[in-house]
Formats: structure tokens, sequence, C-alpha cells
């Protein structure tokens, strides 16, 4: 069993004064990112306008709308195309198939052969339960099958793990499916219910043979055209379609950015001159040592204006907040506990806190991944020397938490003091692909979860206690230390210092990254949701709403959000207020200012940046934002200046 039913610490959530708005409220409606990033409509839910008849003028008397979903009902529908013709371009609907159904999706469709097949590659649509076809939903017809990443292999065989080779993520016949496709000249990917299925380059040599090998060989003009119509098949049954939603890309196939402009800052290193003691580009061989990876940037709020930036390894250094401040000191070192990044990527410290009370009781919080070998994860409580203010006292740890991981990715632990006292800690899902165990949505564990403990008091044999008004207090098989669930793998939490709303970036898998506001007992969603929109088809998910993510962009936005803070410094009054963030892969920076009390977005802007992975931000005593990024030369920490 993968499950882990034992207690943990908690992640913040302040009591916000707005209500949390429902994924899926609305139907036939762009959300705020999709406005924003270019996405259209093309349904709106009212009217077959844009769509007509293949070779036709008008829609068939077999199609219906009613309550905003388009129907396939009886005779006389027929095949139905866009009025518009498209050639690169990402789609999005959601579908629902009758018992035994089936119907299809084509792509690039023009109208000189008998049948909208002849010439467009289609994506199955059918019932894979009770359907006749052996090709099943979400394939591409007799082209291409769902195939399981290397990165999900990957962290399988580290643990003995066997997943299920082809993913089928199709909900049954009667239930909502969503399906995602792109096609550029650069390449195309089918995702079902968030689940990404395979990826191809139309025309490429792999695709040629494929298709040379179909039954769509005989057919000289088949996928061949680059630019056709979209087609909805009628294949003789009962399907519905909604939310049907298309982005037009250039051939690059990048897309608009969700943004309301450009703020005119610029990153600087903000410790130039600096040397880190216990850490070297390079070992006493010439061999380029592991880079640093600054997770944390932080202040002990003790008045003293200290900077402490914690590596990922283990490694943590105070130093002068002065950007001409030549030498950082070794605060703490426990790498020789800590299992090393380089050996497994998202292992390592993950999370780090001063308690508010550190000035009187010098007290610090670490979250990192053991060196036992067994993925294992503590918990600890260290303090500082007695006798050196720069120094910790590593002899100190006290454990408060053993958390045992199922897999080396998605372990958690970014974590933050409340405006109420509470250490609020954000757990990871456990790792793998498609949260295997359901754990995000299963209570009874830990993972996939935002956790709430008292560190200032003990109890029940643990060297923690849990607050009486933690939401599941009490329930029956419910560990008591939970906050809120529904949380796949959340990179920074952190909590705004003037409203005492609590932030947590969560990143996405396939298709979306998402920010949430979290609320006490609320269910963000994973792993029957993917930011608002359906993934995968575990038992129940079909029933789970969630809590709406305040903000979401997609793939071709970014791939790996990583969260920040809500400024609340001095220097840069254009950022007042605005939550920042980034992504790690596609190294940019945004700045999100979110009305809470309308719930609504006011504006995202970019920030510019250099292009360096996002791997986190951090506050000095002031509230002025540093953005950190991982290198070897030592200079990975920025400060945000204007131009």
């Amino acid at each position: 069993m993968l499950r882990l039913r034992i207690s943990l610490s908690a992640i913040l959530v302040c009591v916000l004064c707005f209500s949390p708005s429902l994924i899926n409220a609305s139907q036939n409606e762009l959300t705020e990112a999709e406005s924003r990033s270019g996405w259209k409509l093309l349904f709106d839910g009212k009217t077959t306008d844009g769509w007509r008849n293949y070779k036709k003028d008008a829609v068939g008397d077999g199609w219906k709308i009613e309550d905003g979903i388009l129907s396939r009902v009886g005779k006389g529908a027929g095949d139905i195309i866009t009025v518009g013709q498209f050639e690169h371009f990402e789609l999005q609907l959601e579908y629902r198939i009758s018992k035994g159904g089936n119907s299809g999706l084509m792509f690039h469709v023009t109208e000189e052969n008998d049948r909208p097949w002849h010439s467009g590659p289609e994506i199955q649509i059918q019932d894979n339960v009770d359907g006749h076809d052996p090709q099943k939903a979400g394939w591409l017809y007799q082209l291409y099958q769902p195939q399981k990443p290397g990165w999900a292999k990957k962290f399988e065989a580290q643990v003995g793990y066997k997943g299920i080779e082809m993913d089928d993520a199709t909900r049954p016949a009667g239930q909502w499916n969503q399906l995602y496709f792109r096609v550029t000249a650069r390449d195309g990917e089918v995702c079902m219910n968030g689940v990404s299925y395979f990826k191809f380059v139309k025309g490429s040599d792999d695709w040629n043979k494929r298709v040379a090998a179909s039954k769509f060989a005989k057919f000289e003009n088949f996928g061949k055209a680059t630019k056709g119509h979209i087609c909805l098949q009628d294949h003789g049954n009962l399907v519905s379609f909604r939310n049907i939603r298309v982005r037009e890309l250039p051939e690059s196939g990048k897309a608009p950015e969700p943004i309301d402009g450009t703020l005119k800052l610029k990153p600087e290193v903000a410790f130039p001159n600096i040397a880190w003691d216990g850490w070297s580009a390079f070992n006493e061989n010439g061999k380029p040592n592991p880079p640093k990876r600054p997770i944390h940037v932080t202040h002990a709020g003790d008045g003293t204006n200290r900077v402490f930036v914690v590596d990922q390894s283990g490694l943590i250094h105070v130093l002068p907040n002065d950007p001409a401040a030549k030498k950082a000191t070794v605060y703490a070192d426990i790498r020789e506990r800590t299992h090393q990044f380089n050996k497994d990527d998202e292992e390592g410290v993950l999370g780090f806190a001063f308690h508010p009370n550190y000035k009187s009781n010098g007290q610090f919080f670490v979250y990192y991944n053991t060196e036992s070998g067994d993925r294992k994860i503590y918990l600890s409580r260290f303090t500082v020397s007695k006798d050196d203010p720069n120094k910790a006292d590593e002899s100190s740890e006290e454990i408060l938490m053993t958390i045992q991981q199922p897999f080396a990715n998605h372990n958690g632990g970014p974590m933050a003091f409340g405006p109420d006292g509470y250490l609020y800690i954000g757990m990871g899902d456990g790792g793998g692909r498609n949260d295997p165990e359901y754990s995000a949505q299963d209570k009874s564990s830990i993972l996939g979860c935002v956790l709430r403990i008292d560190v200032d008091h003990k109890a029940n044999g643990k060297n923690y206690a849990i607050p009486k008004d933690n939401p599941f207090v009490g329930q029956k098989n419910v560990p008591g230390e939970v906050y809120a669930y529904g949380i796949r793998n959340p990179w920074r939490v952190s909590f705004d210092s003037k409203t005492g709303s609590f932030w947590l970036a969560d990143v996405g898998q396939d298709l979306w990254e998402e920010i949430n506001i979290i609320k006490k007992g609320g269910n963000y969603g994973w792993s029957a949701r993917e930011g608002s929109f359906a993934f995968g088809n575990h038992e129940g998910s079909n029933d789970v709403t969630g809590i709406a993510p305040v903000w979401e962009y997609d793939h071709r936005i970014g791939k790996s959000i990583t969260g920040g803070h809500v400024y609340r410094g001095s220097k840069l009054p254009e950022l007042a207020g605005h939550y920042l963030y980034g992504d790690y892969v596609t190294g940019k920076l945004w700045a999100l200012h979110y009305d809470e009390e309308a719930g609504k977005v006011i504006r995202n802007v970019a920030i510019p940046w250099n292009g360096l992975n996002v791997l986190a931000f951090g506050e000095d005593e002031q509230g002025e934002a540093f953005v950190t990024t991982p290198n070897r030369n030592g200079k990975g920490i920025y400060r945000l200046v204007q131009e």
C-alpha cells in the first residue's frame, strides 16, 4: 500500500472574507486565464452559429441544443464542421457519450472527398466499456495510442512500483469527459481528462509510416492538409458536447501571454561579491560541485536585518542584508543527514521556517528527506547556538514528524507560520503519475493535504499538538492535522503579511498550473481536477467539485509554477499588493493583483527576467523581494529593481 495513514504537519489557511468559487460553476464560458491567453468559444451554448454540415450550408435537424448542450439526438444529423478553417491550434471540449456509443473529432478536414475522415485524422470518442471499436477514446484512430512518459517510468522504477502501461482516463458513459488536442507544424498532443496520452508530429517520418500501415493509406489526401475544418462526427449514436474552445497558435506553437502589460523592472544580482563558506563551484580535483539551489531566502524577524539562504543540499547561510556583503557564513550544515538533490532532483531540504518568536526562543524548523535510504522525511525543530547568534546548534534537532514517502517526487515541504502562530505545511500527493493511490482526495492520508500544527505544545505522545479548531478534528479516520486537501505538488507557500491570506502555488501534471488561496477545510480538487478542469477517472472523481484556483495558466505558457508572496515592500510601489510568481521551466516572472473580496483578478503583469529557472522567492525584513535560480557561480539570488 502506498497510502500514508499517519498524522503530519500543517499548512496554512486564514479565514477569508470571500466565498470561494467552485470549479465548474458555469459552462460555455471562458475562465479568466483562458480569455487572457487567446482562447475563444466555438459553441456559445445557444446556437450552432459557426458550424454547418459537411459539404452543406446548414446544420442537420438531428443536432439539438438544450440547456447549453449540443447533442446528436436523431436521424438527419450528419457530420458537422466548423465554418472556419484552422491551421495551428489547440482545442478543448467536453463530451458525453451514450452507452455503447461512438463518435469522433477530426481535424484539418477538407471537402474534396465523400467523407470527412477521408482527409481529416480522427480522435476517437466512444464508450470504452461497451463500445464495439477496438480503437479506444482519445486514440488517434489507427495511428497513435497512449504512451507512458519517460519521467513516470523513472519514478516508478526507483521504488519498484508497476503502474499501468496504457492509460484509459475516460469516465463512464453518461459522464462528461474532457478532451484536449493540439496540432502545430512542430508538435501535437492529445490529453484525455487532463492525462497526456501521446505526442506526435504530423507529417513526420513516424507519422507517414503509421498512416501507410493504416486503413487511411488508400486515401491520397488523408492527413496531407495543413489547414482545414474541425469536425464532430455523427456515428448514429447519442453524443453530447459542451465547452468547445479553440486557441489559434503561430507555427512555433507559442501561445499569447495572459498579461495586461509588462512592468518597468529588471533583475540584478543581490550579492554580487559574496563568497559562500562551505561551498565552491569546483572540488579539490577540479570537477564541478553540484550547483547551489537556494530554495528559500528569508529573515529571522528579530530586528537584525540578516538574510538567511537555505540551500536544497542542507547548507544554510547567514549574511548581512547588504549588496556589498562579501561573506556568507554557515548558519547550519545538515548535508550529511540530507538525501541530496543530485541523486533525486525533487529531494533534499524542501521546507524551512523561523518560529515567530525566534528572537526569544531561537527555534527554527526544517523539512528534509533523510539519507536513511528508505524515502523518509523528517520535520525537525532546531535551536540557535547559545554562544553564537550566527550559528545553529545542529545537535539540538528534535524530530516532530517522520513521514514515509512512496516516490521521490511530490514530497511537499513548503511551510510557513500563520498569523495564529501555528505552523502550516504543504504536503505533496506522494508522487508518481496521476496520483496512483488517489491520496489527495483521501482524507485518511496526509499526502496531498495542507497540515496545521501547534509547535508550542506537546500532546498525545507527539512533539507537537493539534489545534482544536482544525476542521477534521474528531472525524473518524481523518488525521487531525489535516487543514485542507486536494493538493498535488505545492511549490512554495506564503502568508500575506497585511491580510493574513494564505497563498499556495500547486505544480500541475500535464495541462495546468495553479495558484490557490487556502481555506479551512477546503478541497482544491486534485486528482479529480487539475486547476478548473476534469482530471482522470478515479472512482468518485465525477462528484468532486472543489474550490477553484484564483489563477491558472496552461502548459503553452509554462510548465512548472514557482509560488512567491504578496509584495508589501516600499521600494517598488507598482508591485504593492501583487502576488509574485514564476515558472521554473520557461523562466518567466509575473505579478498577479487579485481582489479577494470580489473574487476577481484585477490584472496579471509580466516582470522582465533573464530567462533562468525560477526556483524560489524570498523576502527581507523590510518586505523587499528576492528571486532565486539554480547556479554554479554563487550569484543565483536576485533583487527586482526599477529600470
